[in-house]
This record gives structure tokens, C-alpha cells and sequence, in this order.
């Protein structure tokens, strides 16, 4: 392909899902594309770097996300163990007026993504090298943000442990999970209820052009979480709540 039928074709996916982008969003999906697979020849960011799989399987399956959620007024979201920047960095390209918060335990990533939000001229972007359970103790971050996202980062138990504490009152953690999430919903209830969150809704999807199912648990925000959690850096993957 060439590059214009390169971006034609991120359109055309984001259509499928009811996003449309601009040229110019197309264009930074484009060279964030290009920048992951460069990057990814010398550090390990993704297994999946053909052209058509990474649009389909990490930016679309990115913004798949409930988008009246987006919508709001200076947007306040943090992406807990971004990686190669999913689904942070695809958000802020859909939704530029949000202000997005990378955190990622690998400092390495963390100086690729800043590359990316400078060659994209992303603003409002902050990222941050830590482990959750350090910076959900921190006061200028902990029950600051509006939502939490997370992809793939762990099973959903922990994952709670690690994103519910970030969310103020009211505010909402999305789980992003395969299409098979029944068995560890079950077991996360327990931990989830102990952080002050409550299941509102699960949404499922068909990835566009895949066989590839997800889901997106949603997980509202209802009471404070208590001071002692998240415990210790480690704790939470190796004795899960509930």
C-alpha cells in the first residue's frame, strides 16, 4: 500500500466502528504506525506489526470504547501500564481535548512514547515511569482522574487493585478484555466491591475485519477506596483480592 491508501484505510476501519477521522488523524495514526514497528526492531513493544493487524488489533480495538464516555469537558484520563501506548495514545488522537496520563514501569517505553506525542504533536499528554501501586499513593494523583484505562495488563482482580484507586468519586475504570471474561469477572467481584467500585455494564464487540472478540467491563467508581489499598508494589499480582 501506499501511504495515502495506507490512511485511506485507517479511515475506512475507524468508519466501520462509527469513528470518523480527519486526513490529519489518519496521518498521526499513520506515523505512530511507523514509529512502533521502527522502535520495535530494537525493543520489544508488540508481537503484531503488520500494517493491517496493527490498525485492526490495537487501533481500533483502542477506540472500540463506549464513545459518549469521551465526551466531556477537560477529561481527565489515565492509561495504567500503556505499553506501546494502547489504548492511551489512539484516545488522544480520537479525542484531542482529553488530558492523558501514560504510566508505564518501563522507562524505555516511556521515552519511545514521548517521541510519538512530540512527532504527533499531542498536548496535555503526561507520562510517567512508575508502578501503580506507587503512584495511586501519590495525592496529586490518587481519585484525580475521571477514568482509568487499561488494556491487557493483568487479570482483572489485580487490575482493579492497580486502576480504582486513580478514580475519583463517581468516575469509571474500563477493563479492556478478550471476549472471554466471565470466570475472572467472577473472581474480581469480591476485590472490586472492597475498592469502592461496582460493575455498571459490559460491552462486547466483534473486532471489524477480524475473528478476534472483546469485551469492555465498566466498572463505576461509588465510594472511596480505602487508604490501605493498593497495598505493596508486587502484593496485588501475587495474592489477588477476593
Amino acid at each position: 500500500m501506499t501511504e495515502q491508501e495506507q490512511k485511506a484505510y485507517i479511515q475506512q476501519k475507524m468508519a466501520e466502528i462509527q469513528v470518523n477521522i480527519t486526513e490529519e488523524q489518519a496521518t498521526q495514526f499513520l506515523l505512530y504506525y511507523q514509529m512502533l514497528v521502527e522502535t520495535n526492531q530494537v525493543m520489544n513493544l508488540t508481537a503484531i506489526t503488520e500494517f493491517t493487524e496493527v490498525v485492526e488489533k490495537h487501533f481500533v480495538d483502542s477506540v472500540i470504547a463506549p464513545k459518549e464516555m469521551f465526551h466531556v469537558e477537560h477529561l481527565k484520563l489515565i492509561d495504567v501500564g500503556t505499553g506501546a501506548g494502547f489504548p492511551g495514545i489512539p484516545l488522544k488522537i480520537i479525542y484531542p481535548h482529553i488530558q492523558v496520563t501514560l504510566l508505564d514501569s518501563l522507562n524505555k517505553r516511556i521515552t519511545f512514547l514521548k517521541k510519538v506525542c512530540e512527532a504527533l504533536h499531542l498536548e496535555a499528554v503526561t507520562l510517567i515511569h512508575g508502578r501503580a501501586e506507587e503512584l495511586a499513593r501519590n495525592a496529586d494523583h490518587r481519585e484525580q482522574y475521571d477514568l482509568t484505562v487499561s488494556r491487557a495488563v493483568a487479570n482483572l482482580s489485580t487490575l482493579s487493585e492497580y486502576c480504582l484507586p486513580f478514580i475519583r468519586q463517581d468516575g469509571c475504570f474500563i477493563a479492556y478484555k478478550s471476549g472471554a471474561y466471565e470466570e475472572e469477572l467472577e473472581h474480581a467481584k469480591k476485590g472490586i466491591h472492597i475498592l469502592g467500585g461496582k460493575v455498571e455494564g459490559i460491552e462486547k464487540y466483534a473486532l471489524p475485519g477480524t475473528d478476534a472478540k472483546r469485551s469492555e467491563i465498566i466498572i463505576r467508581k461509588v465510594k472511596a477506596t480505602p487508604k490501605k489499598y493498593p497495598r505493596k508494589a508486587g502484593t496485588p499480582a501475587k495474592e489477588p483480592l477476593g
